[in-house]
C-alpha cells in the first residue's frame, strides 16, 4: 500500500526478483495509456503528449514512471491502474 503522504510514486522497470522487465518499452506504453489524464482533463492533441501525472524517465540507468499524487486525487481509477500494473508485474515501487 502507498503511503497517503507520498506526494510521487516511482514505478521502477525491475521486479522484485531483479529482473529487467520486458518489453523494453514498457515506460512509455504506460505513459501512453495514462496521456489523457491530466490537469484540466482530455484536449486535443492531449493524446500526443505524456501527462505531467505520469512521466516515463530513467532511474539509476533503469526505466520508470513517476507517477504523481495529483492523478489519485483527479482519478482515483486512473492511480489503481498504475498502481496494479506495478503489483501485477511485481515491479518495485518507490514512494518519493
Amino acid at each position: 500500500m502507498v503511503s497517503n503522504a507520498t506526494k510521487e510514486v516511482c514505478i521502477l522497470g525491475r521486479t522484485r526478483a531483479g529482473k529487467t522487465f520486458r518489453p523494453s518499452d514498457w515506460a512509455e506504453r504506460l505513459a501512453g495509456v495514462m496521456s489523457q489524464f491530466r490537469p484540466g482533463g482530455p484536449q486535443p492533441g492531449s493524446h500526443l503528449r505524456y501527462s505531467p501525472w505520469c512521466i516515463p524517465t530513467t532511474r539509476d540507468g533503469v526505466k520508470c514512471v513517476i507517477v504523481q499524487r495529483d492523478l489519485r486525487d483527479a482519478e482515483p481509477m486512473a492511480w489503481d491502474f498504475c498502481i496494479n500494473f506495478a503489483r501485477d508485474n511485481e515491479l518495485e515501487l518507490i514512494e518519493l
